[in-house]
């Protein structure tokens, strides 16, 4: 079963199909709905061929569902009805949930995405599930507020980059979590991480893709779960 996997952000959608090593890309933005999104993703996979449709939305699941339209695109994606847009079966997650899932090796693992906004989510023991840290309350704004592209063009690299310290080290003392993931496209203007943290990569968003039909949903709590069926872990305990 071949899957197109689509990866959704603020300020491009990139797209890559099972068996291709380089992803393809157009602009998204503000004026991006998903209808225009269909289209133009359909017109840039017209040579590739296949089965089913993964795609992450940066916007908030619940029970498996959209339930609000992405904050920095157009609106217009809640109830949308992307199975018959593009004629074939069609999974949607948050995108952060996607690419932690893609990122996945063990026990309890943290994502934060680093780009138009800011993406989290939280991986535990193969199950992906997002997590709306963005609009949390952090100073006197928001997370969002301090460590989003905007934020980097606020205050500049130097203050950004120890907002994004001060945030993660903060995530990490709470959660105390076995692996911290920090992706996105701004993840790149980190001089260094922050300890206990790995860096991630882009196309893993394209891997939680394929891996979202190998898997079984599971949906609890606040935001969309995913399970792996095989162990997406080394066999042992995790310390």
């Amino acid at each position: 079963m071949k899957v197109l996997a689509i990866d959704v952000g603020g300020t491009s959608v990139k797209i890559l199909v099972t068996g291709q090593k380089e992803p393809r890309k157009f602009p998204s933005g503000k004026g991006m709905d998903p209808k225009t999104m269909v289209q133009q993703v359909k017109k840039l996979a017209a040579d590739w061929q296949y089965d089913v449709v993964s795609i992450g939305i940066p916007a908030p699941f619940l029970l498996g569902h959209m339930i609000f339209d992405p904050h920095n695109l157009a609106p217009g994606w809640i109830g949308f009805d992307f199975k018959s847009a593009f004629g074939c079966p069609v999974k949607i997650m948050n995108d952060a949930a996607m690419q932690a899932l893609g990122s996945y090796k063990r026990g309890k693992m943290i994502f934060l995405g680093l780009g138009t906004g800011l993406g989290a989510a939280l991986v535990v023991d193969g199950v992906a599930e997002s997590r709306e840290f963005a609009h949390l309350p952090f100073k006197k704004k928001t997370y969002e507020d301090y460590v989003g592209r905007r934020a980097l063009e606020k205050f500049g690299k130097q203050r950004w980059r120890k907002n994004v310290e001060e945030i993660v080290t903060g995530i990490i003392d709470s959660v105390k979590p076995h692996d911290f993931v920090i992706g996105g496209g701004n993840a790149k203007k980190l001089k260094k991480l922050p300890k206990g943290c790995r860096l991630g990569n882009n196309a893993n968003a394209f891997i939680g893709g394929f891996r979202l039909w190998n898997s079984e949903e599971i949906f609890g709590g606040r935001g969309e779960a995913v399970r792996a069926r095989k162990p997406l872990r080394k066999k042992g305990r995790t310390k």
